[in-house]
């Protein structure tokens, strides 16, 4: 028996995600009538396809019209647009983020830095939106088509470290009252520009399928490792000209050396996405051994 037409994809997918009740339900949410749904869902209810009250056994479906292009492709399937967007979403925010830090470091202003703060709780309850989501997906179905779902998790929760590192630059302006000299504030410019060029890079690559970007990522992130070293040298020399006895000063430089940290494992875990990225796109296996061994 042929497929039929594309309404009975919007169908099946109401029925995977809503749980209707009835086919009234389902005719309500797609504007078309019950008799519409009941000719199109007939043959599926008598082949035992479709369940009463409507749940697709989709191992049986995969039986009755073949696994070629079917419906619940992870690419064509709604889940995995719906998902994708809101780990766009998140990468867009965690930039934001990124940027406000950054911003209150320019201005030494601790009212942005709290204010960027708080937009790191939005990071953590989108991160939690994704993976309850790819949760819901995996438990309604755990088919083997859709497996690779799960990839939006480990991407997800790539983005949440990206956040808790930007606290980090923020935590330093409510820290310290000292203004960052001139002199680290270029570099500190550069790095920044690098990350968030990382973040970018990392996102269309997996969200676009960009793959070609992993050139321009690790040019990227050598520059980022160039300043990184420049930063922790200029750093150095001044501990050298500081007395052991100013504390305040000692404990600047532990912080702002964090600061620095924390540009350079934005640019890592940029990496560590494009490469989840190849994985799902193209199937190629993510490095076992950890970035900094290789």
């Amino acid at each position: 028996m042929a497929r039929s037409n594309k309404t009975l994809e919007d169908i099946l997918d109401v029925i995977f995600y809503d749980k209707p009740s009835t086919q009234e339900e389902i005719a309500e949410r797609l504007g078309i009538s019950r008799r519409y749904v009941t000719q199109l869902l007939k043959p599926l209810i008598e082949e035992d396809i479709v369940k009463r009250s409507y749940v697709i056994d989709l191992n049986k479906y995969d039986e009755v019209y073949g696994s070629s292009n079917p419906i619940f492709n992870s690419k064509q399937h709604s889940a995995y647009f719906l998902i994708e967007n809101m780990l766009k979403n998140m990468a867009e925010h965690v930039k934001k983020e990124v940027q406000m830090s950054f911003d209150a470091i320019l201005n030494n202003d601790e009212k942005m830095a709290e204010e960027a703060l708080e937009l790191d709780f939005t990071t953590n309850n989108m991160f939690e939106k994704v993976r309850s989501s790819v949760e819901t997906v995996v438990n309604i179905d755990p088919h083997s088509k859709l497996s690779k779902i799960l990839l939006f998790n480990e991407a997800a929760y790539n983005y949440e470290r990206i956040g808790d590192y930007s606290g980090h630059i923020a935590k330093f302006v409510i820290n310290e009252k000292t203004p960052v000299d001139e002199e680290l504030l270029d570099i500190l410019k550069k790095m920044h520009k690098y990350a968030q060029k990382s973040i970018s890079y990392a996102t269309d690559a997996f969200v676009s399928e960009k793959l070609e970007l992993r050139g321009d990522l690790m040019d990227t992130e050598e520059k980022m490792h160039e300043n990184q070293q420049k930063a922790m040298n200029l750093i150095a020399k001044q501990m050298v000209e500081t007395s052991f006895d100013d504390v305040e000063k000692s404990n600047y430089y532990i912080y702002i050396s964090r600061v620095i940290k924390s540009f350079e494992r934005m640019g890592d875990i940029s990496v560590e996405i494009i490469e989840l990225a190849a994985e799902f796109h193209r199937d190629i296996p993510r490095p076992t051994t950890p970035r900094g061994f290789r």
